[in-house]
């Protein structure tokens, strides 16, 4: 089965809408533990427009499955993460003004940056991923920064996905293959949903886990957490 690690960045969006606590992403991260989810996923930024430093740090001793810290490696995530060391932090090349991830990384510009940072969380015993595109060169390139997985990102995928252009897998199929050559782990996301999760599960060999919050939660207020998860995790058997 393919690992779903539940992203709750949209729930803290939805509290600092108002100010205060509520909803509360501790209450929400246990629950999506509750109801079967493998993982719990933060996303902090530097403006802290949703998860927020402190949310780390109040998540991690709490926190009983896979907690996964992503982000720009800037200092003060790097020094947030050490001081809170999760289980698997990935790497995101996103700019501090990006409403959401839009890039993987230039796995060959960045090999030495990469390689430094990489280096300092695995001497902390964390695991760790780089957030890539779908292509051949960057997963190789990958493969000699020292990473432990990748993850794929996965927008281009569900865009044609949903013009059902399904043979828009392809690349990603043979990124896996690459990956799992190189000895690398394989994780993906974003814009990953109930519609089109099954069909990417079925696809891309080695899939070990998958990220996803903006589609799950934003089903889950029709239908409820529970049983959003549940459907999610039915596909990913």
């Amino acid at each position: 089965m393919v690992n779903l690690s539940v992203n709750i960045n949209k729930i803290a969006t939805l509290r600092n809408s108002r100010g205060g606590n509520e909803p509360n992403v501790l209450e929400a991260a246990k629950r999506a533990e509750k109801f079967g989810a493998q993982g719990i996923t933060v996303h902090p930024r530097p403006d802290e427009r949703h998860i927020r430093y402190q949310d780390v740090r109040d998540l991690q001793p709490i926190v009983k499955t896979e907690f996964n810290i992503e982000g720009n490696p800037i200092q003060q995530f790097i020094d947030l993460v050490l001081e809170n060391p999760p289980a698997q932090v990935t790497l995101v090349p996103d700019d501090e003004d990006a409403i959401t991830s839009d890039s993987g990384w230039d796995t060959k510009k960045h090999r030495e940056y990469l390689r430094e940072v990489i280096s300092t969380f695995k001497a902390a015993g964390i695991r760790t991923s780089i957030f890539v595109d779908p292509d051949v060169e960057m997963i190789k390139a990958a493969g000699k920064t020292g990473t432990d997985r990748v993850e794929l990102y996965t927008e281009a995928f569900a865009s044609e996905y949903a013009k059902r252009n399904f043979g828009a897998v392809q690349p990603y199929a043979e990124c896996a293959k690459i990956a799992t050559d190189c000895g690398l782990g394989i994780n993906a996301g974003h814009d990953l949903s109930l519609e089109n999760i099954a069909f990417f599960k079925e696809n891309v060999p080695g899939l070990q886990e998958v990220s996803i919050g903006h589609a799950l939660i934003a089903e889950a207020l029709y239908n409820g957490m529970e049983n959003v998860i549940g459907r999610f995790l039915n596909k990913l058997k």
